[in-house]
C-alpha cells in the first residue's frame, strides 16, 4: 500500500493531479469497467425473450385513416450523443413528421446501468448542439416493466434493440422501422448479430437511408419498405476556398469498426511517404491516444458548426464505409472536396455520383487516388464544380418524400 501511495504521489508531482487521476481511472477501467459492453447488454432481456420472430405478426395489415389531429407517433431510440450522426439524422426526420402535424413522443431506450439516462440532460444537450432540431413532443425514459405506455397510431423503432420493445406494445398501432444501416454487421457472428438480424423479421415496414439498404432488407428478409435519398445542408457545407489545396481529411473513428479506421491510416501512411508536404486532417474521434504513423491535425469529434472550415482546406476526403455509406461524402462535396470512397455495392448503391472517386480498398490504390486529386491541374475549378453539383440538394426534399411515404404506409394495408 505504501508503495502504491508513493507511486501516486510521484505521478502527481510529475504529471499533475488531472493527468494522474485520468491515468488511475484508465487503469481501473481496464480491470473493473462498468461501461464495458457485453453481448446483448444493449437490449432488455424481457423485451428480447417476449418476442418470437418465428411467428410473424401482421402489424401493418390494416388501414389507418389520418385523424384531424394527426397520427400519434411514438419513437423508440437509444439516447443521442453530441456527435452521433445517426441520432442527428433520426431526430431530423422526427422533426419532419412533427412539423407535418403528427404529435411526437420520444422513448429513450437505455438498458445500460451506466451512464444513467436523463431526459433533462438529453434535452439540454440537444438544445446546445447545433446539429439537432427542436422536438416539441414529450420525452420519456423507456421502462421495460411498463413498456410503451400511451395510445399511439404507430410505433417507430430506430435501432435494432428498440424493435423488440416496439413489438411488445399491446395496442393496434402500426410498426415501422427507421433503418440507417445494416446493424448486424456492427458485430461478429454471435448473439448480438443474431438479435440484430432478427429485428428485420418482426413484420415491420422500413424507412431506409438510401436505396441499397432498402433493397437488401426486402431481398434478404422480405421486409416491406421505402427509402429516402441523401441530401446536404448547404447552409452548413458550402464552397468558400477557391485557392489550390494541399491538404486531405480522413474520417477516423476507431470505436466504429465499419468505418475501417486502421485501413485508412495505412493508406494515409503511404500518402505521407510519397508526399510528406501534404497536411492530413483527422476528424471524427480524438486520435491523440492512438499510434498514428504520420503527422496529423487532430480535430477529434468537433461540433458540426466547425466542419465547413476544415473541409474547405482539403482537396480530398478519404471516407470508408463497409456497411451503409455515411452522409460525409455528400457533405464534403458541398465544400468542394473530392470524396474518395471504397468501391462496393453498399457505396455505389447509395450515392453513385460521377464526382465521387470510387476506389478499390487497397492502401496503395487509395493513396494513388489521393495524389491524383491533389495534382489535378484543374483542381480549383473542379472543386467549384463538385460543390455546384450538390448545391441544389436540400433535406426538405427527402423530408417531404418521407412524410408522403409515411402517410401512404399508414393508409395502406401492407
Amino acid at each position: 500500500m505504501t508503495g502504491r501511495l508513493s507511486t501516486a504521489m510521484q505521478g502527481i508531482r510529475q504529471n499533475g493531479i488531472r493527468s494522474t487521476a485520468w491515468r488511475g481511472a484508465k487503469w481501473l477501467a481496464g480491470r473493473v469497467n462498468p461501461f464495458q459492453v457485453a453481448p446483448l447488454s444493449s437490449v432488455y432481456a424481457d423485451d428480447l425473450v417476449a418476442v418470437d420472430w418465428s411467428q410473424p405478426a401482421a402489424f401493418n395489415a390494416h388501414e389507418a385513416s389520418r385523424p384531424a389531429s394527426g397520427y400519434r407517433v411514438a419513437w423508440l431510440i437509444s439516447p443521442p450523443g453530441r456527435t452521433s450522426g445517426g441520432h442527428q439524422n433520426a431526430f431530423r426526420f422526427m422533426s419532419f413528421l412533427e412539423q407535418a402535424g403528427n404529435p411526437t413522443t420520444v422513448f429513450l431506450y437505455s438498458p445500460a446501468k451506466y451512464p444513467a439516462v436523463s431526459v433533462d440532460g438529453v434535452k439540454q444537450m440537444m438544445a446546445e448542439t447545433s446539429a439537432y432540431p427542436e422536438i416539441r413532443g414529450d420525452f420519456r425514459v423507456y421502462d421495460p416493466d411498463r413498456g410503451v405506455e400511451g395510445e399511439f397510431d404507430v410505433i417507430v423503432a430506430c435501432d435494432w434493440e428498440t424493435t423488440y420493445a416496439a413489438h411488445r406494445y399491446r395496442g393496434t398501432a402500426k410498426r415501422f422501422y427507421f433503418t440507417q444501416d445494416f446493424e448486424p454487421a456492427f458485430f461478429p457472428w454471435g448473439s448480438d448479430y443474431a438479435a440484430a438480424e432478427n429485428s428485420y423479421r418482426l413484420g415491420f415496414h422500413g424507412f431506409s437511408a438510401g436505396r441499397w439498404l432498402a433493397e437488401k432488407l426486402t431481398a434478404d428478409y422480405g421486409m416491406s419498405g421505402d427509402h429516402y435519398d441523401y441530401a446536404v445542408d448547404t447552409s452548413r457545407y458550402h464552397h468558400v476556398n477557391t485557392s489550390l489545396r494541399n491538404e486531405v481529411l480522413f474520417y477516423a473513428r476507431p470505436p466504429t469498426p465499419r468505418r475501417a479506421t486502421e485501413f485508412g491510416l495505412l493508406a494515409l501512411r503511404e500518402l505521407h511517404r510519397r508526399r510528406p508536404d501534404v497536411t492530413i486532417h483527422l476528424v471524427g474521434w480524438d486520435m491523440s491516444g492512438y499510434d498514428v504513423p504520420f503527422p496529423f491535425v487532430n480535430h477529434s469529434a468537433v461540433d458540426i458548426a466547425e466542419l465547413n472550415a476544415i473541409y474547405n482546406r482539403c482537396a480530398a476526403g478519404l471516407i470508408l464505409s463497409l456497411t451503409n455509406m455515411s452522409l460525409l461524402p455528400i457533405e464534403v462535396m458541398g465544400a468542394g472536396v473530392v470524396p474518395i470512397v471504397n468501391d462496393a455495392p453498399n457505396t455505389r448503391g447509395v450515392l453513385d455520383s460521377p464526382h465521387i472517386e470510387f476506389t478499390p480498398m487497397a492502401p496503395a490504390a487509395l493513396a494513388d487516388r489521393m495524389v491524383a486529386v491533389l495534382d489535378r491541374p484543374d483542381q480549383a475549378a473542379h472543386a467549384e464544380k463538385i460543390a455546384r453539383s450538390v448545391a441544389e440538394t436540400d433535406w426538405s426534399d427527402p423530408g417531404a418524400d418521407f412524410v408522403a411515404a409515411f402517410d401512404r404506409a399508414m393508409q395502406t394495408a401492407l
